[in-house]
């Protein structure tokens, strides 16, 4: 019996003669928060429809809480926010909530999950007045009605303000803390490289990475840069230990991060001409470039 939420194994899919999935291997646990990155056409949405058993697989195997896709018990265990999310425009939150609850026999008080994702005072208007980020909202409020065990989230994000996305980021650290596997297909790299515990990253249907933040930095071997801001003369700096100039004030320095301790015995010898020192690891946006081996879109 496995300890994985969500196993794939092995898993391809053809369309037609292009081979849209190939040979994909992915888990996730209990209260893990992974992030699916990818250009589009990378095969993220063909891989969560294979999920959520709507689209066949022509090889390996997927798992959902120990049950394949599609069957009575995969569709339970999962709940599903797609990015273009659409309700009936008639209904009220509240009612649209209310016959997700009867369809999947749930229990819950819908006036407070309402107000947990911000909708306390839209809960009894029509949904057809609501905004694309109040429809995002809603959506939401229905993958937190089941108490998944899985959570398949495809950009979240799309269409909220930067205080809303705050919020639902709190809420899938929720979800996750309740012991619920979240997988989030995104293109927001800044909001996932510091809410998720792994990045798995897809390129024309191949994963080309899958790991911490940090092993993917030093698998990547990319470099750490130093800006060094002059007291008075940045020339002098420069000249000393290499580098470029920044602004007129600053130095900027590319160091391998073997060679990152070394460089900064040499800028603390330089005393009082440093006014300070920034240090910049690789961020997501680079290693995405080097793993995706695209230039970003």
């Amino acid at each position: 019996m496995t300890d994985k939420a969500l196993e794939i194994q092995d898993v391809s899919k053809d369309r037609g003669k292009t081979r849209v999935l190939n040979q994909i291997n992915l888990t996730v646990s209990p209260g893990e928060r992974v992030a699916l990155l990818g250009h589009n056409g990378a095969g993220k949405s063909t891989l969560i429809k294979s999920i959520l058993g709507l689209t066949p697989i022509q090889g390996g195997q997927i798992s959902v809480g120990g049950a394949a896709p599609g069957t009575q018990r995969a569709r339970t265990a999962t709940a599903y926010l797609p990015e273009a999310v659409s309700f009936h425009p008639a209904l009220t939150g509240r009612e649209q909530l209310a016959l997700f609850a009867r369809l999947s026999g749930t229990k819950a008080d819908l006036s407070a999950l309402l107000e947990r994702v911000g909708l306390s005072e839209a809960m009894d208007r029509r949904i057809g007045t609501y905004s694309k980020g109040m429809r995002q909202r809603l959506g939401l409020a229905q993958v937190l009605l089941g108490k998944p065990s899985v959570a398949l989230l495809d950009e979240p994000t799309s269409g909220l303000d930067p205080i809303s996305r705050q919020d639902l980021y709190a809420i899938i650290d929720e979800l996750a803390g309740q012991g619920t596997a979240v997988l989030i297909a995104s293109h927001a790299l800044t909001e996932v490289e510091a809410r998720t515990d792994r990045i798995a990253i897809m390129r024309k249907g191949v994963k080309v990475a899958d790991d911490t933040l940090a092993k993917l930095g030093a698998s990547a071997g990319l470099p750490i840069k130093l800006r060094i801001r002059a007291a008075q003369n940045a020339d002098a700096i420069a000249q000393r230990i290499g580098g470029q100039r920044v602004n007129g004030a600053s130095v900027e320095i590319l160091c391998d991060p073997s060679e990152k301790m070394e460089q900064l015995r040499r800028i603390a010898a330089l005393g009082d001409a440093v006014a300070d020192l920034e240090m910049t690891p690789p961020r997501l946006e680079d290693l995405y470039r080097h793993y995706a081996k695209e230039d970003l879109q």
